[in-house]
């Protein structure tokens, strides 16, 4: 493989698992890709040569960037680092920035210099980043001035080859000064297909953070698939949403989708409901992409705005309760678009779609995938019986120096993404849990997900996540941590009454025997629960 590659810095080739326990990716021809390619060609090249006086990138602070600009300064970007910080093809890349144009604008340019890309999400602390740092071998550092105490208190700080931005040109270390002098132009490093262009982290929900590697093709062909399937994007649209550019989902759905399709963003970088609220309303946003708990929190708050100009909404990172949908539907006519991800897949690989939508459902394997649900033995399960999501196609899972994760994740020539779910005579999946979110107490198999949806409908719960805990009796007990709307009102009262509440409205062997009330349900930086804090947060002894 190493001789295929463009790359002299070899970490990321060497670091990949043997083809061999790579998964199957069937392709059908329009995602055939040459054997060598620049995936930033496809993206921004292509638009900014055919529309460089178009908007697409609007910053939270006003400022709107063209095609030609933003090409620009990508261009510049890619100078400073292959010529200023001496970066070789393959050197690791760190990025750290809330979403706004700059931090687009060094994504490009670092994958146009040959530069392999590690996004961090703006509110890691140093010990995360130490761990990123050491994992994925980085040698250079592009970060918002901002954010630059939690760089530098970093253990191999020194180590990096680092510019900082912020917009003054002050200082001949600002990156925005070393831009200044360079040629607009560039010629993109030309790399191997399947050469990495990109190193996404897991997020890390039970435990270290595994590095998945995506190719060049890979970041052209997922533009291929979802928005064909989902969204039909054209130059007109204006897209924005909340998810950090850090995670995958973000990344897709902000900056490669809109501008492969030669629409426009919004970036917000710090996107409260109010924040997303106000841009759908200001720039007439069409498309926006957000959380679950987002897409709740934003019902309640759309009274007083103008969103109109919506005609596609976007919910990935977690489920979404058919609650949540249904009262966003009511209350606009819009149809959420739910769809299923992970960052080994780069990105949504089974949605629904506003022409054949079962509210609800997770739809169907979209364009350049294939789905199925298998048992522990890897045998299809018949339908409407749970079963672990297994996925093929255009993407698939490549984790860095982990072989005994990749052997784990793909079985079959299958990606196992961790997933539970139905399907139904008519093809659609329905989700029923994450695998170790499953709960069996006294025989039964209890969803956290579906028990956490049923405690979502009393009227004075915010906010909810659900464990097991081990019960001598009856081998797992449910346990619910909840956010009240009212804190006030915690007591063990309450709790009853919302037991007793939960037996009338689901089974009873699901409902919660043990309920904590917290101040707020811990999350990861892409909005999903993760339970093991939840179990921490039990008293021992």
């Amino acid at each position: 493989m190493s001789s295929i590659s463009q790359y002299p810095d070899t970490f990321a080739i060497k670091s990949l698992p043997p083809q061999s326990q790579w998964p199957d990716m069937p392709m059908d021809s329009e995602f055939q890709s040459p054997e060598y390619m620049n995936a930033v060609e496809s993206i921004l090249d292509k638009q900014a040569l055919k529309n460089p006086d178009k908007t697409c990138l609007i910053g939270c602070d006003g400022q709107h960037w063209t095609y030609g600009e933003l090409l620009k300064k990508a261009n510049q970007i890619a100078h400073v680092l292959r010529d200023d910080l001496q970066l070789q093809p393959g050197n690791r890349v760190l990025l750290r920035s809330a979403n706004n144009p700059m931090l687009v604008a060094c994504w490009f340019g670092v994958i146009k210099a040959g530069g392999i890309v590690v996004t961090t999400m703006p509110l890691l602390r140093c010990k995360e980043l130490n761990t990123i740092i050491e994992l994925a071998e980085i040698s250079h550092a592009l970060c918002d001035i901002r954010l630059k105490e939690e760089l530098e208190s970093c253990s191999k700080f020194q180590e990096l080859r680092t510019s900082f931005f912020d917009g003054l040109e002050q200082s001949e270390q600002d990156l925005e000064f070393r831009m200044k002098p360079q040629d607009p132009s560039f010629k993109n490093f030309s790399a191997w297909s399947k050469d990495v262009a990109l190193i996404g982290f897991t997020s890390g929900t039970t435990g270290k953070p595994k590095m998945t590697a995506h190719f060049h093709r890979d970041l052209v062909n997922i533009c291929k698939a979802f928005p064909p399937h989902a969204l039909q994007l054209t130059q007109k649209d204006v897209t924005t949403g909340s998810p950090p550019l850090g995670f995958t989902f973000g990344l897709g759905g902000l900056v490669l989708f809109p501008l492969f399709y030669g629409g426009a963003t919004v970036l917000i970088e710090k996107p409260s409901p109010e924040a997303l609220l106000e841009a759908i309303q200001k720039h007439k946003v069409s498309v926006c992409f957000t959380a679950p708990t987002a897409w709740r929190v934003l019902h309640s708050k759309i009274k007083d705005y103008d969103i109109s100009s919506l005609r596609h909404c976007v919910s990935a990172g977690e489920s979404l309760p058919k609650k949540v949908w249904q009262e966003w539907y009511d209350s606009t006519r819009l149809q959420i678009i739910d769809g299923i991800g992970a960052t080994e897949m780069l990105h949504i690989f089974l949605s629904t779609r506003i022409s054949d939508m079962k509210p609800g459902s997770t739809g169907k394997a979209i364009k350049g995938y294939q789905a199925k649900l298998v048992d522990k033995n890897g045998k299809e399960v018949p339908p409407n019986t749970p079963g672990r999501l297994a996925v093929k196609g255009i993407t698939g899972c490549r984790y860095l120096n982990r072989p005994e994760k990749q052997k784990e994740y793909i079985q079959n020539g299958w990606n196992l993404t961790g997933d539970i779910f139905t399907q139904d005579e008519d093809g659609y999946f329905w989700y029923v849990s994450r695998s170790d979110d499953m709960i069996v107490s006294s025989g039964y198999n209890i969803s956290a997900v579906v028990v956490e949806a049923t405690l979502l409908a009393h009227p004075d719960i915010a906010e909810c996540g659900v464990v097991g805990l081990p019960d001598d009796e009856r081998g797992m007990i449910v346990c619910a941590f909840i956010v009240l709307k009212q804190p006030e009102l915690a007591s063990p009262a309450k709790a009853k009454e919302i037991q007793d509440w939960f037996k009338q409205n689901a089974a009873p062997y699901k409902y919660p025997r043990c309920i904590h009330f917290i101040e707020s349900i811990p999350k990861t930086q892409t909005g999903k629960i993760q339970r093991y804090k939840l179990k921490s947060l039990i008293p021992h002894g």
